[in-house]
């Protein structure tokens, strides 16, 4: 892998995955193929014998594939990169890599909703239990490990509370023993935070958001340290199929192209409808990293290069309060998903967490009137008005 500090980031988003081709195109090419042709027999045993490095079968590789995770090694600053069908698969990849039956693993409780599912009702069913914690406390993490702990995942900024987790901290406790750490960094990318550095072994990231950027397609990611770990985690994915389709690699790594751009703007946009929101009457608090009320705003100080844009905030009405906001905005879209150019909002406890349990969502700090609203790039004035008037029609 070329030296990931050879260049600054705004550098390696255009130039990361540039590669070699015959007819000297100025962007990767899509290699729309399924399989591809040996010279003769010896050239495809030795392909599969690793002899020799080429593409067999693109469930496996593809040239368009390998640009795109090159490209994410050297902005993860990790050995090397694997890239899958969707944020779920990279999760499923790293958690069906590294965990056996009769493991343990800790888990940041406030997740991905999805991930939390696969996590609670899949892996359980191979033997494979969790403890799923507040990660804002090392205290709690030191006490949610047993003697058959073998990994910690983190998400941090969490989804949806924007609660954060101490990645070295975690990491110097769990390497003392002998755990995996693992970061969803979906809600900062590579532009804002780097995992690896701070000490976690792997890094995954749904592409679908940030990265991509333009809600057009579906994607993961998963970017580990050493070349061991990366090893095991990329015979899972084969084996498993998770696997990117060339297509899916073009518009990523388009989407990365103006990545840091859109996180600037997103950035500047949110910082100012979060003071809006703080000072809002029917708004009894706003959690955004950029905010000093942030109760870790020393931690986002140290661990994040930037807050990002997303914000979470509660409604003073409760549940009835947050539908009603979700009815009446207009300009906002009422949507599930995030990181992309366009303002997107939802509220969970009626929406993406209306099927977790109570006490599930209570240890989340998942309440009635929590919303989660991802800024995009439009113009502030607008997205501070469409809420102004939304808000103006949720009762007291």
């Amino acid at each position: 892998m070329e030296d990931s500090r050879k260049y600054k980031v705004d550098t390696w988003l255009i130039h990361g995955a540039e590669m070699e081709d015959p007819f000297g195109s100025a962007t990767t090419p899509i290699y729309q193929t399924s399989t591809f042709r040996f010279k003769n027999a010896q050239h495809g045993a030795d392909l599969f014998a690793g002899k020799e490095k080429g593409f067999i079968y693109t469930r496996i590789g593809n040239p368009t594939i390998d640009a795109f995770e090159q490209q994410m090694a050297l902005l993860e600053h990790g050995f090397g990169a694997i890239a899958c069908s969707s944020g779920m698969g990279a999760v499923s990849t790293v958690m069906l890599g590294l965990l056996s039956q009769g493991d343990h693993f800790v888990s940041t409780a406030a997740i991905y909703g999805a991930s939390r599912v696969f996590m609670e009702n899949y892996l359980s069913r191979w033997g494979i239990e969790g403890t799923f914690i507040d990660t804002t406390k090392i205290e709690n993490v030191e006490r949610a490990i047993q003697p058959n702990t073998k990994l910690i995942f983190l998400e941090t900024p969490a989804n949806p509370t924007m609660d954060l987790a101490d990645i070295e901290a975690i990491s110097k406790l769990a390497h003392s023993k002998g755990l995996y750490v693992v970061v969803d960094n979906t809600f900062c990318s590579p532009v804002l935070q780097n995992p690896l550095d701070l000490g976690a072994d792997v890094v995954l990231h749904s592409l679908t958001k940030y990265i991509n950027g333009h809600a057009d397609i579906v994607g993961g990611v998963v970017v580990s340290k050493s070349q061991e770990v990366h090893q095991v985690l990329r015979k899972t994915m084969v084996t498993l199929g998770f696997n990117m389709d060339p297509h899916q690699a073009y518009l990523v790594m388009r989407g990365l192209k103006t990545l840091k751009l859109r996180i600037e703007k997103a950035q500047e946009n949110a910082m100012k409808i979060a003071a809006y929101l703080e000072k809002h009457p029917k708004v009894a608090w706003v959690k955004y990293p950029g905010l000093p009320s942030h109760p870790q705003y020393d931690l986002v100080q140290k661990q994040m290069r930037g807050p990002g844009s997303m914000i979470s905030f509660e409604l003073k009405g409760g549940y009835s309060a947050g539908v009603q906001l979700m009815n009446n905005v207009k300009l906002i879209i009422l949507a599930v998903s995030l990181g992309g150019v366009e303002s997107l909002i939802q509220h969970p406890a009626s929406m993406t967490h209306a099927s977790v349990s109570a006490e599930a969502k209570k240890v989340a700090f998942i309440t009635d009137g929590l919303v989660r609203l991802s800024v995009g790039i439009e113009d502030v004035d607008d997205l501070i008005a469409d809420l102004e008037q939304a808000l103006a029609k949720v009762e007291e």
